[in-house]
């Protein structure tokens, strides 16, 4: 019967945009952007928050439109985080836009992604203080990506998947795609999805460090050019199911198609010259929403403005559309909003659900000579009247993570086949924390019920004592923080037991996704100190790439060649199994033949005082053991493992996710939100409460953690029930590698069920949980 069911056609249901919001240096709404932009007006200016006068430049496309305070102002005693509040601000005139149809839809089926660059930086920062984390406790909580979609959950009750993306300067269309494919793939009805990022001296510091900033502002495609201008914002869009729409009466503003993904796995911040790993992208797009070269009417490109950038994405354009790149209008908003960093993806989406409304074209506003090697049918300085059926918008970012969103201005119905559902099964591992090397390690603490934690300054911590960078060159290593270096290992080592043919058969059908909690917290130490004692001058241009949460993505796939799709997923304490969840998704419908889907968190002092700062048991006479560590799975399409005479250790059947809706660092103590993602994940998997043999519990040694998983997991399976295994009990709470890690161990575990499932479950410490169930073999 599962052989049966994976070979039917996936029912793909059709996904349209019915609200949008907006805040930019244009002003505070979706109509002052589309106003200032379908106008060419260049809303580039002197910054009037930041000091400026150290750096290459005195502008950037400042939000000065006074926006509301967002509701975590009140609980940090007053602080402001610009991204907070535009990430509000705009999601209140999206949602409120589409309030007729989200009224109608219950909480459960609503969902969440949220793409961000820097996050909550400006409250990490505030948190620092003068000195090393005397500010407000609580703003520590605040840093992290996770945490601004958790808020965001609680403000308008969304209580289905609510996830966050990082995939720097690519996250706002990251998460729109992904947004898409939670509905398509129905596992919810309404989504709530953008990006937000605010201007910040550390963002200055660090692109002044590369010489990277224009003194004007930007012209992207034009002949000497002088680089980028920032900006801050945030989009935000509301995606609905088509048929709910229909229902409703209510007219779509366009639809979201499809969307691709790719890595370059070239260098951490320039693209490939000769732009095939965007043109991957690109074409990606095309395919999954069935658009030949000539149907794409309209291009609104990344266009940054920098030498490099444009040129390449350029040459991707010609080698994605072909001949037709001599008429497809192209331009750039950066041009008058300035860059957006992890938001840039989101606001030039709501430009091109504009173009398509409205049948005008913005500009390239400052293009005045276009460079020779830029040749293509630019919109330059004036818009363009013009009526396209379809278009793409691009977003290429740090560490070469690379996406594009196809757009159709009306529905072409309400659902769609897509190619056959594949199995999905996982033929190898590699970890490296506490316990030691490799998920033997890890199974041999948790058989000996070895507490692998360590007393450092009166905390339990779990440490790794192994030395990563053996399997890199010298000048491999030199180029990677802690983060990249435990996250290669891991996936070096998952690879290996895999096969290496498994990538040099076809690179570009094998991609990354990497999880991370608290993401690249030792690079952006080592950033930001200098910056504080000594000013911009100090900002060291080698550690500025490594301060994007995706750099370690981009390590892993330059170091292993793997050219396929690629993202940062960063769900708190639950983003390993999150990229597990988004690997399976990926290879299941055939955007992959194989992922390796990697989680890695690593302790510095800042990161421990943070926690024990914010009330985590985390002393001698507790049970909660705050660890570092990576894994990697390697998930494959059955087919694929068994053309190559791979060992297959498991199959995913299934997965789901659900959040508590309390906001961020809140879990519900009654374990709803667990149990919905239980239920929901055994019920994705053909199975029933019956067939799960055994539980991988998140179980952590903090009662106000595990007590609502108990609860839900009573409820679900009796006062009996499947044998649980609590994992983290041994090994610690690695931070996002947790869930990923324990799926490893659940496949390799000596005790594995030959003939049942066995159920992980994860959470974000912050009331967002996932559930995945595996076959293991």
């Amino acid at each position: 019967m599962q052989e049966q069911a994976a070979r039917q056609p996936i029912p793909l249901r059709t996904v349209v945009v019915v609200g949008v919001g907006a805040v930019t240096s244009q002003g505070d709404n979706a109509k002052a952007l589309w106003d200032g932009v379908s106008t060419g007006h260049v809303a580039i200016r002197p910054v009037e928050h930041l000091p400026m006068r150290e750096y290459l430049t005195e502008i950037g496309g400042e939000v000065l439109a006074p926006v509301p305070a967002s509701p975590i102002a009140a609980r940090v005693g007053g602080f402001r985080d610009r991204a907070f509040d535009f990430a509000f601000a705009a999601a209140h005139e999206a949602m409120d836009a589409a309030h007729t149809l989200i009224s109608g839809v219950a909480p459960e089926r609503r969902a969440i992604v949220l793409g961000t660059c820097n996050a909550g930086l400006l409250s990490t920062m505030a948190w620092l203080g003068d000195g090393d984390g005397d500010g407000p406790a609580e703003l520590a909580a605040y840093g992290p990506p996770q945490a601004i979609a958790e808020s965001l959950a609680a403000e308008f009750a969304c209580r289905g998947p609510v996830l966050s993306v990082n995939t720097a300067c690519a996250a706002g269309a990251n998460a729109i795609g992904y947004a898409a494919d939670l509905i398509a793939f129905g596992r919810a009805d309404i989504v709530l999805a953008g990006g937000t990022d605010a201007l910040s001296d550390v963002a200055y510091a660090g692109f002044n460090s590369l010489g990277s900033l224009s003194p004007t502002p930007a012209a992207p495609y034009q002949d000497k050019r002088t680089g980028l201008s920032l900006g801050e914002g945030s989009g935000m869009l509301v995606l609905a199911r088509a048929d709910l729409v229909a229902a409703a009466d209510i007219e779509p503003l366009c639809e979201i198609i499809g969307y691709g993904l790719s890595a370059d796995g070239y260098h951490p911040t320039a693209p490939r010259p000769d732009g095939t790993g965007a043109a991957r992208a690109i074409r990606a797009a095309m395919a999954w929403s069935d658009l030949g070269e000539d149907d794409i009417g309209y291009i609104n490109s990344h266009g940054t403005g920098t030498p490099r950038n444009d040129s390449a994405e350029a040459a991707a354009t010609r080698l994605a559309l072909g001949d037709a790149a001599d008429t497809v209008p192209v331009s750039s908003s950066k041009s008058m909003i300035g860059h957006l960093l992890g938001a840039a993806g989101a606001v030039e989406a709501i430009i091109t659900v504009g173009a398509l409304r409205n049948g005008v074209l913005p500009p390239t506003a400052n293009l005045v000579v276009p460079d020779a090697e830029c040749r293509l049918d630019h919109v330059a300085v004036e818009p363009r009247v013009a009526t396209p059926s379809h278009a793409i918008s691009n977003n290429f970012a740090f560490a070469g993570a690379n996406a594009s969103v196809t757009f159709g201005r009306r529905p072409r119905g309400v659902t769609r086949l897509a190619p056959t559902r594949t199995r999905v099964v996982l033929t190898g591992a590699g970890a490296v924390g506490a316990a030691g090397v490799g998920v033997e390690a890890a199974l041999r603490a948790l058989d000996e019920s070895r507490d692998c934690a360590r007393l450092e300054d009166g905390m339990r911590l779990g440490r790794v004592d192994t030395d990563p960078s053996g399997h890199l060159t010298r000048r491999e290593a030199r180029r990677m923080d802690r983060l990249g270096l435990l996250s290669t290992f891991a996936a070096s080592e998952a690879l290996r037991a895999a096969g290496g043919d498994l990538i040099t058969d076809d690179p570009d059908r094998v991609g990354v996704v990497f999880g991370t909690g608290i993401g690249p917290m030792q690079a952006m130490e080592q950033f930001v100190r200098p910056l504080r004692d000594e000013g911009a001058a100090a900002a060291n241009p080698a550690v500025f790439p490594n301060t994007v949460y995706n750099a370690a993505a981009g390590s892993v796939a330059t170091l292993l060649g793997a050219l396929g799709p690629t993202s940062t997923v960063t769900a708190g304490h639950a983003a390993g199994a999150n990229a597990l969840c988004y690997g399976y998704d990926l290879v299941s419908v055939g955007r992959a033949t194989a992922i390796l889907a990697t989680a890695a968190d690593t302790l510095t002092p800042l990161v421990a005082l943070a926690y024990r700062r914010l009330g985590i048991p985390m002393g001698p006479d507790d049970s909660f053991t705050l660890a570092e560590g990576a894994a990697t799975v390697v998930l494959e399409s059955r087919d694929n493992a068994l053309r190559r005479g791979a060992t297959v250790y498991a199959e995913v059947l299934g997965h789901a996710a659900a959040s508590d809706a309390l906001g961020a660092g809140r879990t519900d103590p009654r374990g709803a939100g667990v149990e919905r993602a239980v239920r929901s994940a055994i019920d994705s998997a053909g199975l029933s409460v019956s067939d799960i043999e055994q539980v991988w519990t998140n179980e952590v040694g903090w009662r106000a953690v595990d007590g609502p998983e108990r609860l839900a997991l009573r409820r679900v399976f009796g006062d009996g029930g499947p044998r649980r295994i609590c994992p983290k009990r041994a090994i610690g709470e690695q931070i996002g590698v947790g869930g990923l890690l324990a799926s490893a161990m659940a496949a390799f575990h000596a005790d594995r069920p030959r003939g049942g499932a066995v159920l992980v479950n994860s959470s974000s410490l912050g009331g967002t949980h996932f559930s995945v169930v595996l076959a293991p073999h």
